[in-house]
């Protein structure tokens, strides 16, 4: 007869093997102590990715493994920025960090590893354009490429309240020039959240008529 570690060990993997991540919360939530998850990770049963966060050592680790981590980290975050840009596969730049926006109130977490890059964003952008797409078992929130060309328009606009954003108009530009052209976002997508941010007549539309005149 098992002993009762023995049984919780168990029912640790099985719900790794079905959620792929899980955060030490979740594990006593399921009736599995924190003593167990130790004697786990001790034992090269589990993997520990991040404090208070565990996945089994043998999971396959998507491209965009580190999304997933930040997203469990932060479950009311949003990925942002030059992260949303690596996700829609519309930069070959590869960010030092995981960007990731939060809302004006929202609790703003210390986090080590994996590197994570928080923005603070406004209640009127914050939950607009957000898709959620499953990575590693994870469900992920992500900004849409047209949300985020609109971002990074803002973020150009505004360099010193956005200090440590991947700032400028140049950037964004070009950025909705590569969308437009591979057919990730549509000129009406980008106006509309552009309307909304508040920077539609003179920033974007100019950039946006001007890249849409000769199509």
């Amino acid at each position: 007869m098992r002993r009762e570690p023995e049984r919780q060990e168990d029912r640790a993997i099985s719900l790794l093997e079905k959620r792929g991540m899980m955060r030490l919360s979740e594990f006593l939530e399921e009736g599995i102590t924190s003593a167990t998850i130790s004697r786990m990770v001790q034992k090269g049963a589990l993997n520990q990715l991040s404090r208070g966060l565990y996945q089994l050592p043998d999971a396959l680790l998507d491209g965009n493994h580190s999304l997933a981590v930040a997203a469990k980290l932060i479950p009311n975050g949003v990925i942002c920025y030059d992260s949303a840009l690596a996700f829609h596969e519309l930069t070959d730049r590869i960010p030092p960090y995981v960007w990731m926006a939060i809302g004006p109130r929202d609790w703003r977490p210390k986090i080590t590893r994996p590197r994570i890059q928080i923005m603070r964003f406004g209640p009127k952008e914050f939950d607009k354009g957000v898709e959620h797409h499953i990575i590693e078992g994870v469900s992920v929130s992500i900004y849409t490429p047209a949300k985020t060309i609109v971002d990074l328009f803002k973020s150009g606009k505004y360099p010193k309240a956005f200090y440590n954003a991947p700032a400028g108009l140049a950037h964004a530009t070009q950025t909705m020039k590569d969308a437009l052209r591979l057919r990730k976002a549509t000129p009406s997508e980008i106006a509309k959240y552009a309307v909304e941010a508040g920077i539609w007549e003179k920033i974007v539309q100019p950039r946006l008529e001007a890249l849409t005149v000769n199509a």
